[in-house]
């Protein structure tokens, strides 16, 4: 038996003829619906098989390039530009900048659902913004730590690899997101896509520690110039009792900056978000691997089936 792969949440493959090009009615759309699946293609899922020529004629019928979340979407890209024209120079500017831009990643997925305005070029916007703002920081990040330049172009690459073969693979098995993953596939996975708070707070902290390594090469200023340590601290008895190690931990407090400690808070969520990359882009091999086996063995059936004459 040939191996099969599946997605609980799939979206289902609609039945067309085996002709090029078939047609069918949409009530909800009134009018003819055209499908053609994409030449090259083995894959028969609903968004593989539209008209390109008939898609293009449609979207002139409802603008979803204003929709409210694009729009905020729009925003997201110009924010996460403007504060890379700022990176160099203003600090301060350019992190609130870059926030506003992470933050507004929250709402357009908030207006989406409430104003029913979710869509495939909305999703991709997202991703793509995403992506392409991280890997401009971590470039700049690079001419900051020069030493630790392959560091961050692993980060990038892992970063952008893991979502690509990540987003090919819900494609290829018909989810109707690349967020749709099922517990059975993989189990980290599931918990960092299923809950919205808990994606939440991985890429903001991701991102707010990659940031706070930005303001580190800028904000010199240490912690105790704003709040001091307290004097009874200084003369407590553990202090008196074990001066050479006290000396030192008051030494390093005295010498940390925000971005220090802000940027050791986030450390353990940005090294686990990397680790769910890795995993991300196993399973999504895994996926496309199976996907591969399984054609391959129906190839060899219906080559068996022809060889016997049926």
């Amino acid at each position: 038996m040939a191996p099969t792969t599946r997605s609980k949440q799939s979206t289902p493959a609609p039945e067309f003829a085996t002709d090029s090009t078939s047609t069918a009615i949409s009530p909800s759309l009134g009018g003819e619906i055209k499908h053609r699946p994409r030449e090259g293609s083995r894959s028969r899922t609903r968004e593989e098989v539209w008209d390109p020529k008939y898609a293009v004629d449609l979207a002139i019928d409802e603008n979803v390039f204003l929709f409210v979340p694009n729009l905020i979407g729009y925003v997201r890209v110009l924010t996460a530009a403007a504060s890379l024209v700022f990176m160099p120079y203003l600090p301060k500017l350019c992190t609130a900048l870059y926030f506003v831009s992470c933050m507004l990643d929250a709402f357009d997925g908030m207006a989406a659902r409430a104003l029913g305005q979710t869509s495939k070029f909305g999703a991709v916007l997202d991703m793509v913004t995403d992506r392409c703002a991280t890997a401009c920081l971590l470039t700049f990040l690079t001419s900051v730590y020069p030493s630790y330049s392959l560091l961050f172009m692993f980060l990038i690459t892992l970063d952008f690899s893991s979502h690509y073969i990540h987003m090919y693979s819900s494609l290829v098995t018909g989810s109707s997101s690349h967020k749709t993953v099922t517990s059975d596939v993989s189990r980290i996975l599931w918990y960092y896509y299923n809950d919205s708070r808990t994606l939440f707070i991985f890429c903001f902290a991701n991102e707010v520690f990659f940031v706070c390594l930005y303001l580190n090469a800028f904000l010199k200023s240490p912690i105790t110039s704003s709040f001091p340590i307290p004097s009874i601290l200084l003369n407590s008895s553990l202090a008196l009792s074990h001066p050479k190690l006290f000396g030192t931990v008051i030494y390093t407090l005295k010498n940390l900056t925000w971005p220090q400690v802000v940027g050791a808070i986030t450390f353990p969520i940005c090294a686990a978000k990397q680790a769910i990359n890795v995993v991300q882009f196993w399973k999504a091999s895994k996926i496309l691997v199976g996907v591969d086996l399984a054609e391959r063995q129906a190839a060899r059936e219906v080559a068996a089936q022809k060889a016997r004459g049926q």
